[in-house]
């Protein structure tokens, strides 16, 4: 009989890619809803009758304790976050229950039910923020630079004391950022895409962005939910940082995303006074209300431990990400989505 998993989070992208992985190695998929969740299920819609949704709240310990009794898993993924770091300084002690808190929640549900499930925790290149060291490895420092990284450090920590002080099989993958035509309408990845599919439609005239020259390593997301699953089956509990190991800036992502739409871009003026021009026409504006208060410049992980431990490797490169993003905001255009 296959094994069974429990994903927090399962209706956004990394969630749902994680159930379509674990789904086709035979496992018994369970996710975990908000009761009071407005969140469409559009991203597992296509898996729906394979997937068993049970009530919970990473802020109710209680019903952490109930869903894990219900669902009796193998192994536990916990993904579930206020996820979007601009939100975390609207909402930053919000950010902390959900982000921080609710991580020992779940630590603590699962010691008090079956201390033998495998645990699994979303942990973030955000965490490294204001990074002491490039390119950022398992042993670097942390510094985060915004509420939300500030949360997923106290989640690590207590994932990683978990294991030491009860011998819990609990790792941190400390992904870096990862994208699809899954990614939520209010990331920057997919504002670019989606913008540049509706300017190129005539359906819009202008995308607005922050800082452009904000450099991150992007990966697709597909790839990094097997780094998750390739954790949970090793034979020791350990924390990996699961990365491409190559920069891009925001500037470059928009470059790429107009070409595959056939628009190059031309660059007039300089920081919140630039402008990207295709034939005259000023498509893409900077606008500083869109940076954040504390930024991170740029971040790009060493995932050397992942690829000699785990075997994991990224196949999908930075162009093909972007070009997939843009092929789906278009094709969902032509169908009538927004």
């Amino acid at each position: 009989m296959g094994k069974v998993a429990f994903i927090t989070g399962i209706l956004g992208q990394d969630g749902s890619y994680l159930a379509d992985f674990l789904l086709s190695k035979g496992y018994t998929v369970y996710g975990m809803k908000r009761r009071l969740s407005h969140e469409h299920e559009n991203n597992i819609k296509h898996a729906r009758d394979q997937i068993t949704l049970v009530s919970g709240d990473l802020l109710d310990h209680t019903s952490l304790i109930q869903c894990i009794k219900k669902c009796q898993p193998d192994e536990v993924y916990n993904l579930a976050a206020q996820s979007f770091v601009p939100e975390s300084w609207a909402q930053p002690v919000y950010t902390g229950d959900v982000t921080g808190l609710g991580v020992l929640r779940m630590l603590e549900a699962i010691k008090e039910v079956n201390p033998a499930i495998r645990f699994y925790q979303a942990s973030s290149s955000e965490m490294f923020g204001k990074a002491l060291e490039t390119p950022q490895r398992e042993s670097t420092p942390f510094y985060p630079r915004s509420p939300y990284g500030v949360a997923k450090v106290y989640g690590h920590y207590a994932t990683v004391n978990h294991r030491e002080s009860y011998n819990a099989f609990a790792c941190s993958g400390i992904l870096f950022n990862h994208e699809s035509p899954r990614r939520g309408m209010e990331f920057v990845t997919r504002k670019i895409t989606n913008q540049a599919a509706k300017i190129s439609a005539g359906m819009a005239t202008q995308l607005a962005l922050g800082n452009l020259n904000a450099k991150r390593d992007w990966g697709f997301a597909l790839d990094y939910v097997e780094a998750m699953w390739m954790m949970l089956q090793q034979e020791r509990p350990d924390d990996y940082v699961v990365a491409t190991g190559q920069t891009h800036s925001v500037r470059e992502f928009v470059e790429l995303a107009f070409k595959r739409l056939g628009m190059n871009i031309t660059w007039e003026g300089e920081g919140v006074n630039e402008r990207g021009l295709v034939d005259g026409k000023a498509v893409v504006i900077v606008d500083k209300k869109f940076y954040r208060p504390a930024d991170v410049e740029q971040l790009v992980g060493d995932a050397s431990k992942a690829g000699a431990q785990l075997g994991w490797k990224q196949r999908t490169s930075f162009p093909e990400l972007v070009n997939m993003m843009v092929d789906n905001d278009v094709k969902m255009l032509k169908s009538g989505g927004s």
